[in-house]
């Protein structure tokens, strides 16, 4: 996915939305919710072109499952957070202490309607 053109104006950018999923044990999930709101929700929202972070959770069973979204001016602007591989999973140390499984990989949207 291309960033915007330069000559667009701002109201006819589009932004990126870059998602991500991860489960842990329902019984640490808040715990690890504020975990999210120290490391991942904190440096995308200080990143530069970052328009907003959004953590969902949905408890199944024993699990429960987070879905971490954040959205974006571009992939340059995701470069700025995720590193120069924008595909890869950007995760912190203490993460394998809580997720079952840490996911390689994120899927990016292209946001239609804000």
């Amino acid at each position: 996915m291309s960033a915007p053109s330069p000559s667009s104006t701002e109201s006819d950018r589009r932004l990126i939305a870059r998602l991500w999923h991860g489960a842990t044990p329902a019984s640490h999930g808040d715990r690890y919710a504020a975990y999210l709101e120290q490391t991942g929700v904190k440096d995308c929202r200080a990143t530069p072109g970052n328009r907003g972070v959004q953590v969902l959770r949905r408890t199944v069973g024993d699990q429960a499952h987070f879905l971490f979204i954040s959205f974006w001016d571009s992939m340059d602007s995701i470069r700025g957070f995720a590193g120069a591989d924008v595909e890869r999973a950007h995760y912190y140390p203490e993460d394998a202490t809580y997720l079952l499984e840490l996911e390689p990989t994120v899927s990016h949207y292209e946001v239609l309607e804000r």
